[in-house]
């Protein structure tokens, strides 16, 4: 049996890599680390407990058409050893496109005797793209007549790896393994309607003193045909109860951001970002996230847990 598990993690990072060498497609998040399920099936369960988190994201505020996002996560161990579930829903929406993704998750733990765990991931579910053309401007009159909306439902399958011990993380992902074009009554409207993404997640807390921690972290993701983009992160630990970091997009954004733990299972958080590169010109008012997360069985014991990623 596990024979075959290892097997199988072979595969994904021989998947991975030949895909690797791959716009921004995929839904963005700076606040990515509480959240990992959104691109990494393998998350799930490692936290231990039942956790929900909500997220929403208006990026570029004040732009006509800017992107608006919700995302929405449930993932818990099951009573059967080394088995875990979870769900993600996502809805998007960026000028007159809007995409709603449902996937469900599903990991098994590998346990070494010296410490660290390797979940390996799958998920499957689909995404409902709709396109409403009437919200655009024809400049000719008679293009009018071919402004109709359109909808397209497509079945999609992700995998993944995640590796943790007590204060180290690493995740290896493909979350949409399935490629698609845009079709309008056998027209194709585009050819890269939903592409291949690759992610690699890696995180590290570092004990300052008795009341500090540092936590330093970056996420990779890569599609075809255009730059990597890179998110470093570093954040401060207060009294395991209050945190607030830095963040930077390569060439592209910066940002603050901050949460805090409400007792002991809830915790809401606040991420802000403003673009660097040619966005900066154009009016608008950067970018805004709110998280609220839900911890049901168990307490949060410790920032310094990379299950608080």
């Amino acid at each position: 049996m596990k024979n075959q598990l290892y097997k199988f993690g072979i595969s994904i990072i021989v998947t991975f890599a030949i895909n690797f060498s791959f716009a921004q497609q995929d839904e963005q998040s700076s606040m990515y680390m509480f959240n990992p399920l959104q691109f990494n099936p393998a998350y799930a369960g490692s936290r231990g407990d039942l956790n929900v988190v909500g997220i929403i994201r208006s990026q570029w505020v004040g732009m006509n058409g800017a992107p608006k996002s919700q995302f929405v996560s449930l993932n818990s161990p099951l009573s059967i050893r080394n088995m875990s579930l979870g769900m993600h829903l996502c809805n998007d929406q960026v000028g007159a496109r809007n995409r709603t993704s449902f996937y469900g998750d599903y990991a098994y733990t590998l346990r070494f005797k010296r410490g660290g765990n390797l979940n390996l991931g799958i998920s499957g579910g689909g995404d409902q793209l709709a396109v409403d053309f009437q919200k655009l401007v024809a400049d000719d009159p008679t293009e009018s007549d071919y402004l109709t909306s359109i909808s397209q439902f497509n079945f999609n399958a992700g995998a993944g790896l995640y590796y943790y011990t007590k204060r180290f993380y690493a995740g290896l992902s493909v979350p949409r393994m399935l490629q698609s074009k845009l079709l309008n009554q056998s027209v194709i409207l585009s050819e890269s309607y939903i592409k291949r993404h690759g992610f690699i997640t890696v995180g590290y807390v570092q004990p300052i003193n008795s009341v500090i921690d540092l936590k330093t972290s970056f996420l990779i993701k890569a599609i075809e045909n255009a730059p990597v983009t890179v998110d470093l992160n570093a954040n401060l630990f207060f009294y395991k109860t209050f945190w607030i970091g830095a963040m930077y997009r390569y060439n592209e954004s910066i940002g603050l951001n901050m949460a805090y733990q409400l007792k002991e299972k809830f915790m809401v958080g606040y991420a802000y970002d403003f673009p660097i590169n040619g966005l900066n010109t154009i009016k608008n008012m950067g970018s805004h996230e709110i998280m609220l997360s839900y911890s049901i069985n168990g307490k949060n014991k410790s920032f310094g847990s990379p299950r608080y990623f």
